[in-house]
């Protein structure tokens, strides 16, 4: 809705400020149901105005304080970015789960953005990444850094360069178009077969079928053909939308398919409904075999962080095996990027990074919900063990994606 529209500007009794936010706060609903408590009125359902609130409710003086006490509050990812009429202030989560970058104009004004390629658009020269955990003061009297308590290893989004990033950036001192050739061409060292053609699923998996061509030595062509007018289909809110959203989105190109053994690379699985609709409109285009190759390991649990997926038991790859899944789709093979070889492609950078969607190992705690058990003896999943546990009446705490069952 409008309401949830970024920048937030808001009043108080120091000035005003503006704000824009990209992540997710995973303790958003204990921070706002507090704030709430104590008499505060929100405007929006989004995450960001929880800021907001805390700053104007903190103690400290200065309005850079109050910004770090209100960080100092939030868990999970945020890069977020304040102005006011005489200051702008950018701020990066401890654990840097998010990108954020400062750029400088040709006539002194700095700028800070998610990506460097917003920096190209406006002429402005990259000057640095903002560290995860630091605080940047911009103002009259120049440029000043602090660091938010407490320090944390960084982790930053691996999903950035696997989908989100555009190619041409540069995302945590790595190029996303580097990163995407040789996702794609260790899925060709790694899953060959003969095939007559490489193509893409547009856009974020055209550099990685790219780089499966080159190393495959097989002919790269535009199989696919995208409509710009359809949103991402994976997060649409039915099933119907989805797959009608499909045929909107993707057309195949029957003098490229036709007759041919086909390699299609894309970025990742979520649900498995896009990738069965691809599969099914290549084959009806003519293909004689379709095979799968995803620039990404299997994703088994959600993210929490900033990337809109589905609950776990929705992701296609928590449930099923990867040859269940390749007779889900209807393709002829299917092959995932190996987890080991995207760590072994980071090398020291590795453990920089955030795969909570493929592991489960949340660096920040999701959030949890509360399950009103009605009687004594009913039996719920804990979420942990994978084991059934009897617990008493009343209400318990149990992970996000688990429900409760009785048995």
């Amino acid at each position: 809705m409008l309401k949830n529209v970024q920048p937030f500007v808001a009043g108080y009794r120091f000035g005003s400020v503006g704000v824009a936010h990209n992540g997710n706060l995973v303790n958003y609903r204990s921070l706002r149901d507090k704030l709430e408590e104590n008499g505060s009125i929100f405007n929006t359902s989004s995450d960001t105005e929880v800021v907001l609130h805390l700053i104007a409710i903190s103690k400290a003086r200065p309005f850079l304080l109050r910004i770090v006490n209100a960080c100092e509050q939030l868990e999970g990812a945020y890069s977020m970015v304040f102005v006011t009429e005489d200051k702008l202030v950018a701020v990066r989560d401890p654990h840097g789960f998010r990108p954020l970058v400062m750029g400088r104009r040709s006539n002194g004004a700095y700028v800070f953005a998610s990506e460097t390629c917003a920096l190209d658009l406006i002429e402005a020269t990259y000057e640095r990444e903002v560290n995860p955990g630091e605080v940047i003061v911009i103002d009259k009297d120049g440029i000043q850094t602090l660091c938010l308590m407490p320090h944390f290893e960084p982790k930053s989004c691996i999903f950035e360069h696997i989908y989100f990033s555009q190619p041409n950036s540069i995302v945590f001192g790595r190029s996303v178009y580097k990163s995407r050739k040789e996702f794609g061409e260790i899925l060709a060292t790694e899953a060959p077969v003969d095939c007559d053609v490489v193509i893409a699923v547009p856009d974020s998996g055209v550099v990685a079928a790219l780089g499966y061509a080159a190393k495959a030595g097989v002919p790269f062509e535009q199989g696919l053909i995208r409509s710009h007018y359809v949103g991402r289909t994976f997060i649409e809110p039915s099933q119907r939308i989805r797959d009608f959203g499909v045929k909107l989105k993707l057309a195949p190109v029957k003098a490229v398919i036709e007759g041919k053994r086909v390699v299609v690379v894309d970025d990742s699985i979520v649900r498995g409904t896009t990738s069965s609709k691809i599969v099914r409109l290549l084959k009806e285009a003519g293909a004689k075999e379709v095979h799968m190759r995803i620039a990404s390991p299997p994703m088994v649990a959600s993210c929490y962080y900033g990337v809109d997926t589905p609950s776990s038991e929705e992701l296609i790859s928590n449930r099923l095996s990867t040859e269940e899944i390749r007779k889900y789709i209807g393709s002829d093979s299917l092959a995932f990027l190996p987890f080991d070889s995207l760590k072994n492609l980071l090398k020291e950078d590795s453990s920089a990074f955030c795969y909570a969607c493929f592991t489960g190992k949340y660096p920040v705690e999701p959030p949890s919900m509360e399950v009103k058990v009605k009687k004594v003896g009913d039996f719920v999943d804990d979420g942990v063990s994978g084991t059934l546990k009897s617990i008493e009446e009343g209400w318990v705490q149990v992970p996000r994606d688990q429900k409760a069952s009785k048995v």
